[in-house]
Formats: C-alpha cells, sequence, structure tokens
C-alpha cells in the first residue's frame, strides 16, 4: 500500500477542527515533503520523525514520500503531528497493519530517540474526538486530563514503538480510565477567620460570591485586600463538572497540559500590573488565551488597579459584559470564554494613606482626582461592588482571639443563595437579561422610591440601576427572602458610592 490516511487534530481558539494525514509514497528521487499550511514546528517535524524512526530500527522509504495535512486552508502549529506522519510512513510502506489506523485519532510529539512528548490543548482535542466515535491516542503525560472527557476512549503510550506494537497485536494498550478526586471540600485555600476585622468587606464579598458580582476594594496599605482576595475563592461554591472541564480546556490550551491536582479547584489569577493587553485577554499569530479566560469560572484578581495602563484596563470592558473574548487577526480569528469574576484593589491615592488615622496623606485634591481618573467611568460601571476598606485600629489588630466566620460557614450560606438562584431562573444573578430583571427583581413603592432617589443623587446610568437591582436580588436571596425590600435596595446602593465621585 504506497497510501496511508490517519485522523488528528489542530486548534482554532477552543475549537479542534479534524485534520486528515495523507501520506503518499511513489517512486523517484529520494525526498520528504509536507503540504497543507504547515508552521515551522510541522515542518521541522519531518526531521524528527526521520530520526525517530531511524533510531526504532524501521526502514525509510528511498523514494518520493509526500505528506498532506488537510484541509490545505488551516494552518498547522506544533509538533503534535509527529506521531502521525510517522505512523503514515510505516502504513504505507507496509510495515504496520493499515486496517485499524482510522479508528483513532493521533497526537503527540516524537522525540529523536522514538518516545513521545506532551502537548498542549489534549483536553480540547479528546473531547472533539469522543463526539466523532474515534479513540483517541495521545503521549501518557497527557492521559490523566484526556481523562477528564469521560465518553472518551483515551490510550496512552510512551513511545512509538509501544503503538505499533499495539497495532500489529504483540502488545494491547490499555484503555486509560484514572480520574481524579472528586471530593467537595476546599482545604487549599487559605481562610477567611485569618483576616481580623473588617466585618462590612467580608460580607460584600459574601455578597460577590452568591451572586458572582465583580468588586473593586479601596484603601489604604496593609489593611488586608489581598488577604480578602486570596481567601475569595474559599468561600465560593464548588464548580461543576462542566465548569471544571471547560476551565481545565482553557488551561490545557495555554500551559501545554492541565496539572489533575487542579481538577474542580477554582482557578485564581493575579497578573502584575506591568501586565500588557494581549497577556490579560490572549493573543498571538496564534491566538492563545489571557488571564481573563484562564481565571474561567474562578477569580481573576487586579492588584493596585490604578497601576495598570489604562489601554489594558480597558480591554476588560466587553469581557466583563459579554463573558467572552473574541481574537482577531489578518489570518484568523479565535474566540475564547472569559466568564471570570473580578475582584480588584487599589490605594485611596498615590501615597496610599488618604483617610488613614495616621493623617501621614499629604496629596492635593488634584494629584487624587488625577489617581482616581486612571480608572474611566465605563469599567467603573461595570464593578457592582465598590467598597472602602479602612484601617483598622490598634486594639483590633492586637486582638488574640479571631470572632470571624470560617470560609466554610461563609461558603454554606453562599451555596444555599446560589441554589435558590438556580431553581428561581436557572443562572445566577449577574447574569439576568432585562427581561428577566423585570421578572425577576420587582420592587415595592418604598423601594422604587428609594432608588429614584439615588439615581437622582449618584447620577446613575442605566447600566447601574440594572446592577443594584441584580445585587439586590441577591442580598434578599441570602437573606432567604423571596421579594427584594428596602433594606436590600438600601445596602446595594451604598456599594456604588464610588459613583457619586
Amino acid at each position: 500500500m504506497s497510501l496511508a490516511v490517519l485522523y488528528s487534530r489542530a486548534l482554532s481558539g477552543m475549537h479542534a477542527p479534524l485534520v486528515t494525514v495523507e501520506t503518499h509514497i511513489a517512486n523517484g528521487l529520494p525526498s520528504f515533503t509536507i503540504v497543507g499550511l504547515p508552521e515551522t514546528e510541522v515542518k521541522e517535524s519531518k526531521d524528527r520523525v526521520r530520526a525517530a524512526l531511524q533510531t526504532a530500527h524501521f526502514k525509510i522509504p528511498a523514494q518520493r514520500i509526500t505528506v498532506n495535512l488537510a484541509p490545505a486552508d488551516l494552518p498547522k502549529e506544533s509538533g503534535r503531528f509527529d506521531l502521525p506522519i510517522a505512523l503514515g510512513i510505516l502504513a504505507a510502506s507496509g510495515q504496520i497493519p493499515a486496517e485499524k489506523l482510522d479508528q483513532y485519532e493521533w497526537a503527540g510529539e516524537l522525540a529523536l530517540t522514538g518516545e513521545l512528548r506532551p502537548i498542549h490543548g489534549a483536553l480540547a482535542m479528546t473531547y472533539r474526538a469522543a463526539q466523532s466515535g474515534r479513540s483517541f491516542v495521545l503521549p501518557h503525560h497527557n492521559a490523566a486530563e484526556a481523562a477528564l472527557v469521560r465518553q472518551a476512549h483515551v490510550y496512552a503510550a510512551r513511545s512509538l514503538l509501544q503503538i505499533c506494537a499495539h497495532l500489529t497485536g504483540q502488545e494491547t494498550l490499555p484503555v486509560y480510565s484514572s480520574l481524579p478526586d472528586t471530593r467537595d471540600g476546599i482545604p487549599d485555600y487559605p481562610d477567611m477567620v485569618e483576616v481580623k476585622g473588617q466585618a462590612k468587606v467580608k460580607r460584600a464579598l459574601e455578597i460577590a460570591a452568591a451572586g458572582n458580582h465583580s468588586v473593586l476594594m479601596i484603601g489604604p496599605p496593609g489593611t488586608g485586600k489581598s488577604m480578602l482576595a486570596a481567601r475569595f475563592p474559599g468561600i465560593l461554591p464548588p464548580m461543576t463538572e462542566d465548569e471544571a472541564l471547560e476551565s481545565a480546556a482553557l488551561q490545557s490550551l495555554s500551559h501545554g497540559s492541565f496539572d489533575i491536582i487542579n481538577w474542580k479547584r477554582r482557578p485564581y489569577r493575579s497578573p502584575h500590573h506591568t501586565a500588557s493587553g494581549v497577556a490579560l485577554v490572549g493573543g498571538g499569530s496564534y491566538p492563545r488565551p489571557g488571564e481573563i479566560s484562564l481565571a474561567m469560572h474562578g477569580v481573576l484578581f487586579l492588584d493596585e488597579l490604578a497601576e495598570f495602563d489604562r489601554k489594558v484596563l480597558e480591554v476588560l470592558r466587553e469581557p466583563l459584559e459579554s463573558g467572552k473574548i473574541t481574537i482577531s487577526r489578518a489570518a484568523r480569528q479565535a474566540e475564547f470564554p472569559a466568564r471570570f469574576q473580578l475582584i480588584a484593589a487599589m490605594n485611596p491615592c498615590p501615597c496610599g494613606y488618604l483617610g488613614h488615622h495616621s493623617g501621614k496623606c499629604h496629596c492635593t485634591p488634584d494629584q487624587i482626582a488625577r489617581y482616581r481618573g486612571k480608572i474611566s467611568g465605563p469599567l467603573l460601571d461595570r464593578i457592582d461592588i465598590q467598597i472602602e476598606v479602612p484601617a483598622l485600629l490598634q486594639e483590633e489588630l492586637m486582638r488574640q482571639q479571631t470572632t470571624g466566620e470560617k470560609s466554610s460557614v461563609i461558603r454554606k450560606r453562599v451555596e444555599r443563595s446560589c441554589q435558590r438562584q438556580l431553581k428561581r431562573q436557572n443562572k445566577t444573578n449577574n447574569l439576568l437579561s432585562v427581561e428577566e430583571i423585570d421578572r425577576y427583581c420587582a420592587l415595592d413603592t418604598v423601594s422604587e422610591t428609594l432608588l429614584k432617589q439615588a439615581i437622582d443623587c449618584l447620577n446613575l446610568s442605566a447600566r447601574a440601576y440594572h446592577r443594584i437591582l441584580k445585587l439586590a436580588r441577591t442580598i434578599a436571596d441570602l437573606s432567604g427572602s423571596e421579594k427584594i425590600g428596602s433594606q436590600h435596595i438600601a445596602e446595594a446602593i451604598q456599594y456604588r458610592r464610588m459613583d457619586k465621585h
């Protein structure tokens, strides 16, 4: 047989389109050609494949070898096509049987020794392979993450020789079925009880966790903003199977492989304030997910928010609304989900000590205005909760016994609130549409009057109005109330006081 056909997968955003690897051997001067829009990594695979076949003591035909990666208009990148190319040469030259090749999809980078090296995006490729009905063969380093797709048949191999032995019937590769521990406990996160004082801020974070709302904390240095943010994932409800799988797939696309230890653990991303816009939203000639996508179903913490470049912060506006990001390049376009929870922290002034009881601040009103002006109005408008984090009093700081609640206690209340929301509207409150807000956030006369006064006093936008209603709905759910009362509206309004400034 001079022609062999195998199947593999490319990566395009979160998608993994099918790639047909066609290998043809014909008479002529010895040559090795790869066509089908291959990038440099794929073009170099012929040298890796040649060395791997020689090391494994296979014969390389002294003929004209042509490898076509179809479809021809889809760019092919990375070394994942090494394995199907090598197997195609062996099948086309008759060194291994070709009858069962179409039952599998193949991906793996070959070392010169014939060993298989890990690839990135294994989770997305396995998911698509399972939908096609074919089994997936890949390096054993990626098997644990690929097995997270429960309906998939995954075969883990360590070398080219092991796969050839499986195809010839000398040795059978077992189906990889190891699954991670799915206990609901979250022991990894530090506990909220370790933060002294700040009861009002903890209350705001509980509301944010219950309704998936974004938060901005403003306060002097050393008041516990970073500590509170680091403990925030510990009060979030456990991840569902679908959420965990989507989050793991995005991390697999970025890092090369997903660490199975982090299965069902909420992502916590904290980029430095020198990060670029591409680092936050993703990009590159072959678009990869950025921090907002890697924080999918988790927390994106932006410390020292006002120190970020203003243009960088502006790229957050659309993802905060839509929950996705579309990256467009001249030759291609990729869309990544970005349903993250934004927790941000900043100082109240350039020196950081405005409002501190020590009276250290000497910033002028003009300096303070310019500093706060780095956060644009449209971005601030999209942040549901804006709360001040005051400096702790000396006696509160030196108190030996902690008086706050443990994260596990807070998380139980958050879970009950989320269950109410899912039972009522099948989504969290922050995802409510305008029509659903009118249906589920109806106000009585007293609450409506209070909200009208707040709109006039704070000069609130239409977006802020809807966000106050959604926030009040979450506060009512936490209290177990079916209707939104004036006390819920009043508490929601106080979290928008930055709008006045």
